[in-house]
């Protein structure tokens, strides 16, 4: 078992002395051990994946420990702290936020509510991103601008240079709002080169 806190800060002025020490007190009352301590001074609109917290993610395992001083260190979006917090539960690591007095392996009805608001909000999150999206659509449209390829021309995707990046995350079961922001594109755009890459692997290729 190992014990990693994660700090970030977005500015060089912020400072962390006062979360380490949160941290570590918290570590010791529960005699989980020493501390690995890993910080980033990095604004949270990066995704996590593209932070040293993603790569911290991908090393941990069964049985490790991640203790943050509050959830939104972790990410910005709701959506990318339900990713975390499911992705601590498929890799089964405990991950602990102090402020929100939260442990993701907690079975009491404070942890299954904090929960199921964060998927809720998620959810929202998702809804409110896809009805942008339609609304802007919708607006160009209305201004006479073409959507989509011009009929009788055909070519490549732009996605085709992530192609192997869209089918790894699809297979991790990540959301497609993530992957989609990942790889600069709407949410249709990559449901609708999913539905080609599907096609041309076969119709019996199942791509989620």
């Amino acid at each position: 078992m190992t014990v990693y806190a994660y700090l970030r800060v977005s500015t060089l002025e912020q400072d962390t002395e006062k979360n380490k020490l949160e941290i570590l007190k918290f570590a010791n009352d529960r005699r989980l051990g020493n501390v690995e301590f890993i910080e980033e001074k990095i604004t949270g609109k990066l995704h996590f994946r593209k932070r040293e917290l993603g790569l911290l993610i991908e090393e941990m395992g069964v049985g490790d420990i991640l203790i943050v001083p509050e959830l939104s260190r972790l990410a910005r979006s709701i959506t990318q702290i339900l990713e975390i917090l499911n992705l601590s539960k498929e890799k089964g690591f405990v991950l602990y936020s102090l402020k929100e007095n939260f442990a993701s392996n907690d079975k009491s009805i404070t942890a299954i509510i904090t929960s199921t608001i964060f998927a809720l909000v998620a959810q929202l999150e998702r809804d409110l991103i896809s009805l942008r999206t339609k609304e802007a659509l919708q607006a160009k449209k209305a201004s006479g601008v073409k959507l989509g390829r011009p009929k009788g021309k055909k070519g490549k995707s732009k996605l085709d240079v992530h192609k192997e990046k869209i089918l790894y995350l699809v297979g991790l079961n990540v959301p497609k709002t993530v992957i989609a922001r990942e790889c600069d594109t709407t949410v249709g755009n990559l449901y609708n080169y999913l539905r080609v890459v599907k096609q041309g692997c076969g119709e019996n290729t199942y791509i989620r």
